[in-house]
């Protein structure tokens, strides 16, 4: 999938799930290059109206629905997760658990937010969502840094001028216009910062939504220097190719995510394909989007499992 087509199709989605009123919807569908009446025609997919705003759909006790998970190798099964922090961290002191440091792009300077942990034992690249470097990414910077680990999350909206400068649709719209060749070349440019503060030690990355798909996009184009993936939810490329990729990779999918879920099963055989460690997880009533505790999806009992999940996958492999 496009990440250009993935980004409308995540306007029409909040639309439908009534978190966008329907001209707001259509505004930010032209400004991601959409016409007005390509535009209109999307949204009456989605139905006349928004309906309710998108409620939590408390998963169950056992909330994975994917049984055993599938690996290409032998992993072990009995360490035990890092402690984790907190899954639902007060967001106005994000900003006070990261610091905003500037570095080299590959056409511009990048900004992100910085946590680094007293003794990190491994160091984790965080991307963000379709939203940009809000302060929920500050905060998780500041959680990874809590459980060991150096963070850093970029903000791939430098060039434009950083998530803080624009409004939520111009971050949206600043993304679907960036060249996906740019976007993976700043997500290197990441890594090399993260092994200039924190040489000596594996390096991780973590994506959310749009950042999920650029995790699979960073698989994809064969960066080996990552030792453990987690993405999340996010939208896989066409006729992927892991082959010189070397991660161990844990996929995060949600049960009620039917749009970015349409390409689960093509990551799962990629990454069979490629010999990569990996495991797919799918969380029962949960919805796209389910790990952000800053948002109307967030699903509490999914998040804290997923969280729990993370720290093991990367205490595992990145240790």
């Amino acid at each position: 999938m496009a990440l250009s087509d993935y980004l409308r199709g995540e306007i029409a989605q909040d639309f439908a799930d009534g978190m966008l009123p329907r001209r707001e919807a259509l505004r930010r569908l032209v400004m991601l290059g959409m016409t007005l009446p390509a535009a209109s025609m999307l949204i009456a997919a989605c139905g006349d109206d928004g309906g309710g705003a998108a409620s939590d759909t408390g998963a169950t006790s056992g909330s994975t629905t994917t049984g055993a998970p599938s690996t290409s190798s032998a992993a072990p099964t009995t360490t035990a997760a890092t402690a984790a922090p907190t899954t639902a961290p007060a967001t106005g002191s994000a900003q006070a658990q990261a610091e905003i440091i500037r570095f080299k792009g590959s056409t511009a300077e990048l900004q992100g937010a910085w946590a680094s942990a007293a003794q990190p034992k491994a160091s984790v690249l965080v991307i963000h969502e379709n939203r940009g470097l809000t302060p929920h990414f500050y905060d998780l910077a500041g959680r990874f840094a809590r459980a060991g680990y150096a963070a850093l999350a970029i903000d791939l909206v430098s060039p434009e001028g950083g998530t803080a400068s624009m409004s939520e649709a111009q971050a949206q719209a600043a993304l679907g216009a960036a060249p996906a060749e740019r976007l993976v070349a700043d997500l290197r440019a990441g890594l090399d910062e993260l092994l200039r503060r924190n040489s000596g030690h594996k390096l991780g990355v973590i994506g959310f939504c749009f950042g999920g798909g650029m995790t699979w996009s960073l698989l994809n184009a064969g960066e080996a220097r990552i030792a453990a993936a987690a993405p999340f939810y996010g939208p896989g490329p066409a006729n992927p190719d892991f082959t010189k990729a070397k991660a161990a990779v844990l996929g995060v999918y949600a049960e009620l995510d039917t749009r970015v879920n349409a390409s689960r099963e093509a990551m799962e055989q990629a990454l069979k394909a490629a010999g990569l460690t990996h495991e797919i997880r799918t969380f029962s009533g949960a919805d796209h989007a389910f790990f952000n505790n800053t948002g109307a999806r967030y699903n509490e009992a999914a998040a804290t499992q997923a969280n729990t999940a993370v720290l093991d996958w990367f205490g595992r492999y990145l240790v």
